[in-house]
């Protein structure tokens, strides 16, 4: 008999690897987007690391001296000058794996596991791609490896941290650990906490309250990113986004970590609380520092660090009279790097990445974070500003243009196909609804005492906009050339799995039994436990409910 059907050894292929992985090694096959975003991120930093590497000792050579050789980067073989790699929780060893043949310029990667079967799997692996001269597996806890790895001798030029749940408890040893303009990449999948659900979770674990808003997956990448700021600041460090994602089921930040005291001086000016109406929800963002010019003759650029005055907000709404939650603090810098942003389109559109399977989906996920306002930060919904006021839904294109009319700035946001990033004022968009109410009246059984819409549209609109013109660039090029902007659900039985315990039969993931009903579980009721024995039988977990297909060939009136 096979010894892999002794063993129960499955072959799964993805990418440039092949992998065999037993049934209690994880493995989750929804991820592939995360791996393949994450060879395009990491091909890309690659060739900007040995341009930044080349520049530096351009610097520091004389005139004199023969000129600096570039250096080749090819992907599957070792460059001696290229980067270093810790995959801190490796599994199956797939994704370094996929790194060492797919990312050009790699020096080394450490593929780690505390899984004594998991570091076997990453053994066999790594083997059966014949790698071993670049991957060098590693049983080790991964805080530990990284404390261990904070001289400069021994730092990490790529540190990628893709946890079950919260990556947190890894972040000090993380920016510790990497070498100075190193790249972290850091996937968090705990979204019902970082989404508003439960917020005492989320502050013990990232130090930030979130709120319920229909921004909600952005104020996570923003509480992400504060958390890896205020880690890294303790140490003289600061961080620069280069790419932050909301995707499926979890959130992805590809972030620098440079060493500059003077910089993390300005760190609470990119950091802010949230104030947010509990009536229509508009929301107000106070700064916890402040920055103001203050030249001299010696240095004209010089810089006062303020603290601001506040609060921004009265104790009720401007606009409907109601009270405030406030959370946060939160990231409010941009969450994106325009120029790198613009290179990693450029190696997208490469012939060698048009063989990645996501890569429809990567290219159109990029083009929209391209056209995001990426200094505004959150967002609204246009289908919950005319919930609130009981409107019936204006357009987008008409929304849109009425905001670009008026000579403000706007743009949707990849984490929602409703959404509206504009760095006009709320007020202005009250208004423009209220123009809008006046053709589309609402019913007058709806003007209730207490309700917001009876405060808000007993104004008068300051400004008469233009609902009826569509503005040229309402309608943005991702979505004339008909991108994959928001896809559906990657698979049917969709979600993180279960830690530890995913198995994969015929692209179908189950989860472990202990889940199983297990608010039912110890009710004492008959039905209860024979539901849950039959469920037990299946290990088949909930189907979670799918997203609509996204339309393709929408009319202009989205």
């Amino acid at each position: 008999m096979d010894d892999n059907s002794v063993l129960k050894i499955k072959t799964i292929r993805e990418g440039s690897a092949e992998i065999l992985t037993a049934e209690h090694v994880f493995y989750n096959p929804v991820q592939e987007f995360n791996r393949d975003l994450s060879i395009c991120v990491l091909s890309t930093f690659s060739s900007l690391y040995q341009q930044e590497k080349k520049l530096t000792l351009q610097k520091n050579r004389k005139k004199a001296d023969s000129p600096v050789e570039e250096t080749e980067l090819v992907t599957g073989q070792k460059c001696e000058k290229g980067l270093r790699i810790l995959e801190a929780l490796s599994a199956t060893g797939l994704r370094s794996i996929r790194y060492a043949n797919e990312v050009p310029g790699v020096k080394e990667i450490i593929a780690n596991d505390l899984s004594k079967s998991a570091v076997a799997s990453i053994e066999q692996n790594i083997k059966h791609n014949k790698l071993e001269h670049i991957v060098v597996p590693s049983f080790n806890d991964a805080m530990t490896l990284m404390y261990t790895s904070t001289h400069p001798d021994k730092q990490f030029t790529a540190i990628d941290l893709d946890p079950y749940g919260h990556p947190t408890r890894f972040l000090d040893g993380a920016v510790q650990s990497i070498a100075n303009g190193g790249i972290l990449l850091i996937t968090a999948t705990d979204m019902a906490v970082l989404a508003g659900n439960s917020a005492e979770a989320c502050y013990v674990k990232y130090g930030s309250v979130p709120l319920k808003t229909k921004a909600c997956h952005e104020m996570a990448l923003r509480i992400l990113l504060r958390c890896i700021e205020t880690t890294a600041t303790r140490y003289g460090r600061y961080m620069v986004p280069l790419l932050s994602i909301s995707a499926d089921f979890y959130i992805r930040v590809f972030v620098r970590i440079f060493t500059s005291q003077y910089e993390c001086k300005k760190s609470s000016s990119k950091q802010s609380m949230v104030f947010q109406c509990t009536g229509c929800e508009s929301f107000t963002l106070q700064p916890l520092g402040i920055l103001k010019p203050n030249p001299s003759e010696q240095n004209p650029n010089q810089i006062k660090f303020s603290i601001p005055t506040g609060p921004f907000v009265s104790t009720r709404c401007s606009h409907c009279n109601h009270q405030h939650h406030m959370g946060g603090p939160i990231w409010t810098g941009p969450l994106y790097d325009v120029d790198f942003l613009n290179q990693l389109l450029k190696t997208v559109e490469m012939d060698s990445f048009k063989k990645l399977t996501t890569i429809r989906r990567i290219y159109g996920t990029l083009s929209v974070i391209r056209e995001e306002l990426h200094d505004v930060p959150l967002y609204y919904t246009l289908d919950r500003l005319c919930g609130t006021l009981k409107l019936e839904v204006v357009s987008m294109m008409k929304f849109r243009s009425a905001l670009l009319h008026a000579g403000y700035r706007v743009s949707y946001s990849h984490a929602c196909k409703t959404s509206i990033k504009t760095d006009a004022p709320v007020a202005v968009i009250w208004d423009i609804l209220r123009c809008w109410a006046r053709t589309h009246p609402v019913k007058k059984e709806r003007f209730l005492e207490g309700v917001p819409l009876t405060t808000i549209l007993a104004k008068e609109s300051a400004v008469e906009y233009n609902l009826n013109d569509i503005h040229p660039d309402a309608n943005p090029p991702s979505r004339k050339e008909s991108l994959s902007r928001f896809p559906e659900n990657p698979a049917a039985h969709w979600g993180p799995g279960t830690r530890a315990t995913l198995m994969v039969n015929d692209n179908k993931m189950f989860k472990s039994t202990k889940n199983q009903n297990k608010r039912r579980k110890g009710q004492g009721s008959a039905n209860h436990r024979q539901v849950s024995s039959e469920s037990n039988e299946r290990l088949e977990s909930p189907i979670r409910k799918q997203s609509k297909t996204e339309e393709v060939n929408k009319p202009i009136d989205e």
